[in-house]
């Protein structure tokens, strides 16, 4: 019984977590928009806030929210291990194969976490700022020397 309080408690934190993620992600996309499309939207570069918080700040609520999800979802995973287990065995009935299945789902999980660590941006000069028609990620075209401008 207490068990099932705690699922119970575990999956309604798990879904105000999703929605708030989802909230948080829209507010950041279509509310507090980045500077170009202030510029398009206001004509000017103003500063935008929900509850006196920019674009930034939410990015990092939204951010910490994922992390609590995240605990939850390991927690809930950690509570419902032997349900997993007896339904991965009747589904997948050849132990070698729920081996070869089980480890390439470890590897895909472990590169998917930790591939952010591993990559190098593409780095893009701006210039001297953004002129008339010109988008403001473009690479600019280099100068006689060679260099960005």
């Amino acid at each position: 019984m207490v068990k099932s309080k705690i699922n119970l408690i575990i999956d309604a934190l798990m879904l105000l977590c999703i929605s708030a993620i989802g909230g948080i992600g829209l507010l950041i996309k279509f509310v507090l928009v980045p500077g170009y499309k202030r510029w398009e939207i206001y004509g000017e570069n103003v500063e935008l806030l929900f509850w006196r918080l920019g674009r930034h700040d939410w990015g990092t609520i939204h951010f910490a929210v994922g992390l609590l999800f995240l605990f939850l979802l390991i927690v809930h995973i950690v509570l419902h291990w032997a349900v997993i287990i007896c339904i991965y065995r009747s589904l997948v009935g050849n132990r070698a194969a729920r081996w070869v299945i089980a480890v390439a789902l470890v590897c895909a999980t472990a590169f998917l976490f930790a591939f952010s660590y591993f990559v190098r941006p593409q780095v893009l000069g701006r210039g001297r700022g953004v002129g008339p028609g010109r988008w403001w990620n473009q690479p600019q075209a280099p100068d006689s020397a060679g260099q960005p401008r």
